[in-house]
């Protein structure tokens, strides 16, 4: 988008879909968590938020008067917006916490431990919020089970070349 500083990461819709950056995300919570993730790389990439930014504010944008009808569909609008917000923050809370889970185990950063859930979600054909419920469980009861993919540590590219390597050829 053409009015946003270098510091700012944006997320639009698109159709079914959520972008951030130049990801796509597949519900509200994976593009606001996503958007973090995006903002604290280009925080620490940049030296750190408010750096020159302080100053700059948005230009405010300058509402059109409306009719009575269009009012009252702009307010039905704008209250299913809030109420997608407001689901997607409450959502928000447990994909963080299961990030900050997988992050602990694997010893990851917090954008591949993030991956690692959405890439589960995604494997499974599940929301991420519900994969994210279960690693968050989990770690108050030890006998559920996670998926798969989330159980074992992913192996690093590095080791994955070097067995390749490594092995006899036939």
């Amino acid at each position: 988008m053409s009015g946003t500083t270098p510091d700012e990461t944006v997320v639009r819709r698109s159709g079914r879909s959520w972008i951030v950056g130049d990801e796509q995300a597949p519900d509200l919570t994976s593009a606001m968590v996503l958007a973090d993730l995006l903002a604290a790389d280009l925080a620490g990439k940049t030296g750190g938020p408010g750096e020159s930014t302080a100053a700059r504010k948005p230009s405010p944008r300058h509402a059109r008067p409306l009719g009575e009808a269009a009012e009252q569909s702009e307010a039905a609008r704008l209250a299913v917006t809030v109420q997608q917000l407001e689901h997607a923050l409450t959502a928000r809370v447990r994909v963080e916490q299961a990030i900050g889970v997988l992050a602990e185990r694997h010893r990851l950063r917090t954008r591949d431990a993030f991956n690692l859930l959405r890439n589960a979600a995604r494997t499974r054909g599940r929301r991420v919020i519900d994969i994210a419920e279960e690693v968050v469980d989990s770690t108050s009861n030890s006998l559920l089970r996670l998926p798969e993919e989330l159980e074992r540590k992913p192996e690093p590219r590095a080791h994955i070349r070097a067995a390749r390597r490594s092995r006899p050829v036939s």
